[in-house]
């Protein structure tokens, strides 16, 4: 089990307000699953990803990620474990406009301590994957919306992360390109990585094996996908 979650709660303090964002959620996730969480506005997926991903803590339950209880730990233990074993892939890329491909695939790296040369090849190899080593130099404003989160994916995985951790990541892409990036992680999960996927597109969580579906800071429903991949994959032969 790499996510054990039980019972956590999450209220935030709007002024007077409190708002519970999170009601006694508890969800397992094993090692190589590939799942999608889903939920309108407010049902608290956002700040579902935010625990995950150990950005922030609960106010009550535990979180132990790989076997480690992530939901006490403080700031600084918090920022090692997600440089460690979290790769974020986010809607809006983040990459450094000023900086080259390589250099924005090797930052996580860089924070790790990895010395310049194995960094290097480490960030080669990860822009290698998603198949743009022919890009390595050009900077964010040079490529596509498709091929910017690429080179996001590509710095998430260069960590070898335990979870990949996607937020809407083909929200600001047209379909056709949403789905070559959907294939690319349909291609890191048969290649053993555990990803996790935020969104609201139905077509996009199709994608998934499992879709945890979340409603006023509760889970919903909690149902495997698998069937639908195999569609896929026939409807595509």
């Amino acid at each position: 089990m790499i996510i054990n979650i039980e019972n956590i709660e999450k209220t935030y303090e709007l002024g007077s307000v409190k708002i519970r964002a999170l009601r006694g959620v508890s969800l397992q996730i094993s090692e190589n699953e590939f799942v999608a969480i889903m939920g309108p506005s407010g049902s608290g997926k956002s700040t579902m990803m935010n625990l995950i991903g150990c950005l922030d803590t609960p106010n009550a339950g535990s979180y132990f990620l790989e076997d480690q209880d992530v939901s006490k730990m403080d700031g600084d233990q918090l920022a090692e474990i997600r440089n460690q074993k979290i790769g974020f892939v986010f809607q809006t890329f983040n990459l450094l406009p000023r900086a080259n491909i390589l250099h924005n695939v090797e930052l996580p790296l860089i924070y790790s301590g990895v010395s310049t040369s194995e960094r290097k090849r480490m960030a080669e190899e990860a822009v290698e994957k998603v198949g743009l080593g022919d890009r390595m130099k050009h900077k964010p404003n040079e490529l596509s919306g498709g091929q910017r989160q690429r080179v996001a994916i590509a710095r998430a995985l260069v960590n070898n992360p335990t979870i990949i951790l996607a937020d809407e990541p083909t929200g600001n892409l047209d379909s056709k390109t949403g789905e070559e990036i959907m294939k690319i992680f349909d291609d890191l999960h048969d290649a053993g990585h555990t990803i996790i996927l935020v969104t609201h597109e139905d077509l996009v969580a199709n994608y998934a094996h499992r879709v945890v579906r979340l409603k006023d800071g509760q889970v919903e429903s909690d149902i495997t996908n698998g069937h639908l991949k195999r569609e896929r994959m026939a409807a595509a032969s």
